[in-house]
């Protein structure tokens, strides 16, 4: 490391605060400022003066010395103001210096707030008993004052209180959203944020990798807004609105930040849940509000991530009733997409990934002229997006993306983003200068199966039984034609799981019955393993029957694969039936369908038991392998059971990323025999000669 990145490093040595944060004004500190004011002003115009105190016997020691002037009692026995006379003021330290009021008059030289009910049988019998004459004896004399600062601030301070606490109130029940402050006059109006001007988004094309059909289809709304002339002087029209459907993770709002770094146009982003409120009408309110500022803005594009929250297909609700506030809101978004007024320059792009669920006069041309299927990436647009991920990351020059790509099917982008993520952080971790190629397997194992747990207690016999059920799933994956080839199995505890197999999956479009009974037999092979071995099963495959049980209830009421069933679904495209508290078959169709899913669990498992019976001596060696090296490959596989019977093209990957695998792992523990040897080496005596 450089001189320039230690001296970055001193000068911001935590990396989540910004070397120059901004500190914006609190409003609540005008609050505080106003409730300061008026206990101020109330302390201020309080009634009894609290300077130059004075008790009774000093009061009655001035009396008999003459120095009283006068002396007046404030509403009724409030208080009592003593002055003195010009003559003896020299001869009381505490009027050397007082002033008189700068209101004009003068200020009381003494206060009295003892007992003043009595005072004046006090002070006639002092004088008395001093012998003054009557022309010169002290009388009292008392006067009502109405102090109406006081009184004002003593009515306007609650007032205030009250009208704060309500202010404060109301702006929590705004959501702290809208343009005006998030006030309740304010709720109605749109939480879309806009990026436009200061707002910029960073995120171009370039950094959407693996979508390119995607793109092209993104890339011409685009040009729309840019060139729209080039469109229009054919007689064309721009499209409305754009849907991007695909699984969570694949990238569609990551497309949506790119068309709002592309198209150089306002472009407004919220949540379809933005809409949502407890309050009645406010959703529908919150559209209009929206379509009337962006029609101000176009051209312009709205985005709205996740629009099922208010897309969802209407229909007679028999939770909420017929007055929801969701079908009000789409009711509305439905006319200010393309209803009597013109929405002409204002392109809506939307996504969700739910959507079978939609209601249909929103998917209709008008409104979403296209619809955008975003997939999960393939093999080459898998290892695009590891090379747009490893851009910013420091990795070795010698890393294959091919061999990740391989390695990660089914991934989505965000989760290949979370692989690279997750590298750096172990890199980070064993404090390497790079990231390796170990590292991403290290990562990739750790997604999908959670992070080791060798501290975890299990008994020999528990251990046993694991090893012999992982050793079930490899020997009938091994030699099922349709199961999916394997790359390793370990025993060592994941997560939740006591042990876990890694397979390569085919990337296919469509499955067959042969191809999804197999599967549901490689998967009970764990259980059948058990049974043949130990004579009884265990709780172990708690995972495996769940997985079993929805595979067969699928391809019995969806996909139409049983036989006795006939060429029936009972899919539900719509999501209606959610909602719905029956089934959309009858009481004997339910149990044919429950005999059937147990027919079908019972055949593969039967099927399972006699393919490891008919291998029962290489299930045996293959499960003593596992609990020698805890982690076994392919080959391993391969070297007892002898070549797959059913070669594949995902067969060759396979092997390709077990090798990977076994040489890193000869490579670990390698490094980690080195690093025990120089430990005992620096552990012994040293016994040479000085």
């Amino acid at each position: 490391m450089d001189q320039n990145e230690n001296k970055n490093q001193d000068k911001n040595p935590n990396p989540f605060k910004s070397p120059n944060p901004k500190k914006g004004f609190n409003f609540y500190w005008i609050y505080g400022i106003i409730i300061a004011v008026f206990i101020g002003l109330q302390f201020l115009g309080s009634n009894v003066p609290t300077e130059n105190l004075i008790q009774k016997g000093q009061l009655i020691e001035m009396l008999r010395k003459g120095d009283v002037a006068k002396l007046i009692i404030v509403n009724k026995d409030e208080y009592a103001e003593v002055y003195v006379k010009p003559e003896v003021t020299g001869n009381y330290e505490k009027l050397k210096d007082r002033s008189s009021s700068p209101f004009g008059g003068s200020n009381p030289h003494f206060i009295y707030n003892g007992d003043l009910e009595n005072m004046g049988e006090l002070i006639d019998k002092v004088q008395t008993e001093q012998g003054i004459a009557e022309n010169e004896r002290v009388y009292i004399t008392k006067e009502s004052r109405v102090d109406y600062t006081g009184q004002i601030i003593s009515w306007l301070l609650p007032l205030g209180l009250i009208i704060l606490f309500w202010v404060f109130i109301m702006r929590r029940m705004g959501g702290g959203a809208g343009g005006g402050g998030g006030q309740i006059f304010n709720i109605g109006k749109s939480k879309a944020q806009l990026f436009d001007g200061n707002l910029k988004v960073n995120v171009t094309f370039n950094d959407v990798a693996g979508l390119d059909e995607a793109k092209v289809e993104i890339m011409e709304i685009v040009d729309f807004l840019k060139n729209p002339k080039k469109y229009t002087e054919l007689g064309g029209k721009i499209p409305k609105g754009a849907l991007l459907v695909g699984p969570p993770g694949t990238g569609k709002t990551l497309i949506a930040k790119a068309v709002a770094g592309e198209a150089k146009v306002p472009f407004f982003s919220l949540s379809g849940s933005d809409f949502v409120e407890m309050f009645v009408g406010v959703g529908a309110s919150r559209v209009r509000d929206l379509f009337k500022t962006a029609k101000e803005k176009a051209p312009c594009i709205v985005f709205i991530d996740e629009i099922d929250a208010i897309g969802r297909a209407r229909g007679k609700n028999q939770i909420t009733g017929a007055n929801d506030e969701r079908e009000n809101t789409l009711n509305q978004l439905l006319t200010e997409m393309d209803g009597f007024s013109d929405n002409a320059g204002v392109i809506i792009l939307a996504a969700t990934n739910r959507a079978d669920i939609l209601d249909r006069a929103l998917m209709r041309a008008g409104r979403f002229d296209r619809q955008i299927h975003v997939e999960l990436p393939d093999l080459t647009e898998r290892e695009a997006i590891f090379k747009v991920h490893t851009q910013k990351l420091k990795v070795d020059k010698n890393l294959d993306l091919n061999m990740l790509a391989k390695q990660t099917p089914g991934f989505s982008g965000a989760d290949i983003a979370n692989v690279c993520n997750e590298s750096a952080l172990i890199a980070a971790r064993r404090n390497g200068k790079e990231i390796i190629k170990q590292d991403f397997m290290d990562a990739i194992d750790r997604i999908i199966g959670g992070l080791e747990k060798r501290s975890k207690i299990i008994t020999p016999h528990e251990k046993s039984v694991i090893a012999h059920h992982e050793a079930g799933h490899a020997s009938v994956s091994w030699l099922l034609e349709h199961a999916n080839p394997l790359v390793k199995v370990t025993i060592i505890p994941r997560g939740r799981a006591l042990g876990a197999a890694w397979y390569l999956p085919e990337e296919r479009q469509i499955t067959t019955y042969e191809q999804m009974f197999d599967e549901m037999t490689a998967t009970l092979g764990g259980r059948a393993a058990e049974e043949l071995i130990f004579g009884k099963v265990s709780t172990g495959a708690l995972n495996d029957l769940e997985k079993v049980t929805k595979q067969a209830f699928a391809m019995i009421v969806y996909y139409g694969l049983d036989s006795k069933l006939g060429n029936i679904s009972y899919y539900d495209s719509s999501g209606q039936q959610e909602y719905s508290f029956s089934k959309p078959y009858s009481e004997k169709t339910a149990e044919l369908i429950d005999n059937e899913v147990h027919r079908m669990a019972e055949e593969a498992y039967s099927r399972a038991k006699t393919i490891l019976s008919d291998n029962i001596d290489k299930l045996k060696l293959l499960a003593t392998k596992l609990l020698e090296e805890e982690v076994i490959f392919a080959e391993d596989v391969e070297s007892i059971f002898g070549p797959r019977p059913y070669g594949d093209r995902q067969l060759e990957t396979a092997r390709d990323v077990s090798r990977e695998y076994k040489s890193q792992k000869e490579r670990k523990n390698s490094a980690s025999e080195k690093e025990e040897i120089s430990t005992e080496s620096q552990d012994q005596p040293d016994t040479t000669n000085p």
